[in-house]
C-alpha cells in the first residue's frame, strides 16, 4: 500500500490544506498552492517516474494465462487488506501504527502528514470530500468559549494539554438523493357545531382524501463507521453543507486525519429506505389540512431514483477521559464547515461538592442569625 506525502513543489516540504483559504501551504519556504497547482505537479511526477521505470518482463506475463493473473492479483488484495496496519513514513522512516479504518494520519516522530493511498482507492475511493472550513485557531477558540460556559466542568478538561488533542478528522458518510413516487389516500372529517337558541346543531361530513405526487429527497446523512455509532455528537454536528463538497483529491487529507468506511451502503438500504418513506408520508400528510381529524387507509411510495455517493465530512474532535481508566470517554466536535458544536462535558464532582457545601455553609449561618434575633 502506497504512503503518500504531498511535497511541495518548490522545495519538496510536505505540504498541508488551510482551511482559511482553501489552499495548499509549505511550512518551510511559505509556498502557496491551489490543487490545480498541486495536481499538476503531482502528475508530472507521476509520468516522470513512470518513464524511469523499467518494463516489466512480458515474456512471464505471456506466459500466464488470464485466469492465473486474475487469481494472484485477488490474493495480492486479499492479502494487503489482511495485513497492512504498519506503514514506514516516507519523510523519516519511522514506523507509522494505524487502525484497520484509517486513511490519512500524522508521523508521530517527525510530525510528517501522510495519507494511506490505498485505504481510498478502488471500492473504497469517496465521491466527493467537504474541505475543512473552519482553521483550527478558530476552532480552538470556540470550544474554549463553549467549555467555560458550563459549569462544574474539570479545568484539566480546557487546560493547554487537552486543547492540544483537538483534532481534524474526515469521517466517512454515505449520503443519498432519491426520487419517489408517492400516494396517501383515507378519510378525513369535519365536525361542526352550533347553537341556535335552545338548540345544538351538529354537522358532521366525510370525505374520500388522496394525495399523490413526486417526492424528491437530497442529501440524506447515513454514518459509514463502525466506530462512530456510539458517537451521538458527531451526527449531533449536522447538518453538512454538501453543495460545497468537491471531488476527490488526496491532497485535501493533508493535514487532516482521515478514516475510511467499514459500513457497506447494503448494510444500511433497509434502514435508508424506511427513511425515505417516512419522509415522504410526512410529506404527503402536510398537505392534508382543513379536516378536524384523518385516517389514513392506504399509502405506498416508490423509490423511482437514488443515488448513493460516498463523501467524506470534516469534523473537528477532542476526547477526554479522567485519570480512571475506567471511567467513560467524553467527545466534543464540530462541524469542520458550520463551527456548528456538540458534545457531552464531563462534571467535576468535586467542584459541585465545593459548591454545595458552601450553598449549605451560607443558608445555616443565615439561619442561625435569624433564629438569634428571634
Amino acid at each position: 500500500m502506497d504512503v503518500i506525502t504531498h511535497k511541495c513543489p518548490n522545495c519538496g516540504g510536505a505540504l498541508t490544506f488551510d482551511p482559511s483559504d482553501q489552499k495548499f501551504h509549505c511550512p518551510f519556504c511559505l509556498s502557496v498552492f491551489s490543487e490545480d497547482e498541486v495536481t499538476a505537479f503531482e502528475e508530472k511526477q507521476k509520468e516522470a517516474q513512470m518513464a524511469d521505470e523499467t518494463s516489466v518482463d512480458t515474456q512471464t506475463i505471456t506466459e500466464a494465462t488470464e485466469p492465473q493473473l486474475q487469481e494472484e492479483i485477488q490474493q495480492q488484495a486479499d492479502a494487503a487488506a489482511g495485513q497492512m496496519d504498519l506503514f514506514l513514513c516516507p519523510s523519516c522512516g519511522a514506523e507509522i501504527v494505524t487502525d484497520a479504518t484509517t486513511a490519512a494520519t500524522y508521523c508521530y516522530f517527525c510530525h510528517n502528514p501522510v495519507v494511506l493511498s490505498g485505504r481510498l482507492s478502488g471500492q473504497f475511493l469517496p465521491n466527493k470530500v467537504l474541505p475543512f472550513a473552519v482553521e483550527k485557531e478558530e476552532a480552538t477558540e470556540k470550544f474554549l468559549a463553549w467549555a467555560k460556559k458550563k459549569w462544574f466542568v474539570p479545568r484539566d478538561f480546557f487546560d493547554q494539554s487537552q486543547v492540544e488533542k483537538l483534532t481534524g478528522v474526515y469521517f466517512p458518510y454515505w449520503a443519498v438523493d432519491a426520487e419517489m413516487d408517492g400516494q396517501l389516500s383515507g378519510t378525513g372529517t369535519s365536525l361542526r357545531i352550533w347553537r341556535v337558541g335552545d338548540i345544538e346543531y351538529t354537522e358532521h361530513k366525510q370525505f374520500a382524501v388522496t394525495r399523490q405526487g413526486k417526492i424528491r429527497i437530497k442529501e440524506l446523512i447515513k454514518n459509514a463507521l463502525s466506530k462512530n455509532v456510539q458517537q451521538k455528537m458527531v451526527t449531533g454536528v449536522q447538518p453538512f453543507p454538501l453543495e460545497k463538497a468537491v471531488d476527490f483529491r488526496s491532497q485535501y487529507l493533508a493535514g487532516f486525519q482521515a478514516e475510511k468506511r467499514d459500513i457497506e451502503y447494503e448494510a444500511l438500504s433497509a434502514e435508508v429506505k424506511q427513511e425515505l418513506s417516512g419522509y415522504a408520508e410526512n410529506l404527503l400528510s402536510d398537505t392534508v389540512n382543513g379536516y378536524t381529524s384523518f385516517n389514513r387507509t392506504q399509502r405506498s411510495v416508490d423509490i423511482t431514483q437514488q443515488n448513493n455517493n460516498y463523501v467524506l465530512l470534516p469534523v473537528w474532535l477532542v476526547t477526554y477521559r479522567a485519570d480512571d481508566p475506567n471511567k467513560s470517554a467524553f467527545y466534543y466536535a464540530m462541524n469542520g464547515q458550520t463551527g456548528k458544536v456538540s458534545g457531552v462535558l464531563p462534571i467535576s464532582y468535586q467542584r459541585l461538592g465545593l459548591l454545595s457545601g458552601g450553598i449549605f455553609a451560607a443558608i445555616a449561618i443565615i439561619g442561625m442569625i435569624v433564629g438569634y434575633f428571634i
